[in-house]
């Protein structure tokens, strides 16, 4: 399905951002609303990263408008500047939803790394203000937990690491690092109350620092009673679907969130062969 982008500027509190906003040429049809929100460790990326993420090849595949807003990056200004960013633009998606032809029952949030914990934090925040129903989330290998885990201390892998992680959560938290006053929207891991959020599917590698803050959102979304699963892949390489788009498990990451997509958005039956669930250990005959 062919995209055609445009950019538009929006007000926030505290000035303007950009979004791209990636639509079938041809649309002819309310379709699904997806924010995406690109990683980066809430430092750097841009917007226009939307143009290799998993939300233009949902858009391509199924028809969606996709919105990538160009949040202030923690070095611009800090926490709640990104997530203020971020919700403006859901509130943009479903403010502007005939104009953008959005179903606004079927708004999704997602985005890979601190885009998934931008992810969490935005559905969080539209749970709690209780005007804008997200239908959907994909918080990929999400960047969620502001303290170290088994998993994000002294842990060297691939593309993010323990030393990459702290100094991105000191400069984005500033005056809050350290502290005991740290928001839930700033690190979505301290959530208690999970009733409410929207259903979730993500992916994530056994030996990334994300892993045991992703399978533990994961697992307190399914213990308030939200359809939620994960699926493990072997290895130690964070965002491999981006920055590894051609190994065998990256294929296998894009076509099962595939799977998922179809079954919670389009309404469609999951495979037999892969039911959604969460999945502690990676799959053996992933071997690149």
């Amino acid at each position: 399905m062919k995209l055609i982008t445009r950019i538009q500027r929006i007000p926030t509190k505290n000035g303007r951002i950009k979004l791209y906003i990636l639509r079938p040429k041809d649309q002819q049809q309310p379709l699904p609303g997806i924010l995406w929100i690109h990683g980066g460790g809430y430092l750097t990326g841009f917007a226009a990263m939307v143009h290799v993420s998993i939300g233009k090849m949902l858009a391509e595949k199924y028809g969606a408008v996709v919105v990538s807003p160009g949040y202030r990056l923690s070095w611009q200004d800090r926490y709640p500047a990104a997530v203020d960013d971020c919700y403006a633009a859901l509130e943009y998606m479903y403010g502007q939803a005939e104009e953008l032809m959005i179903d606004r029952s079927r708004i999704i949030v997602g985005g890979e790394s601190a885009g998934g914990g931008l992810t969490a934090a935005v559905c969080m925040m539209a749970r709690d203000r209780g005007v804008i129903p997200v239908a959907f989330q994909l918080p990929l290998y999400p960047m969620l937990d502001c303290y170290d885990t088994s998993s994000s201390a002294n842990n060297h892998g691939i593309f993010w690491n323990t030393f990459k992680n702290h100094l991105a959560w000191k400069i984005y938290l500033g005056a809050l690092h350290g502290t005991d006053s740290i928001p839930k929207y700033a690190s979505p891991s301290l959530e208690t109350d999970y009733a409410g959020l929207p259903p979730a599917y993500t992916f994530v590698c056994a030996g990334e620092p994300f892993y045991d803050e992703t399978l533990t959102y994961i697992k307190n979304l399914q213990a308030a009673g939200i359809d939620a699963s994960v699926d493990v892949y072997p290895g130690n390489a964070h965002a491999f679907d981006m920055m590894l788009p051609w190994t065998k498990k990256a294929k296998k990451a894009r076509e099962r969130l595939c799977e998922v997509y179809e079954r919670s958005t389009w309404g469609q039956a999951p495979c037999a062969e892969h039911p959604a669930q969460v999945c502690l250990s990676p799959c053996a005959s992933l071997k690149d």
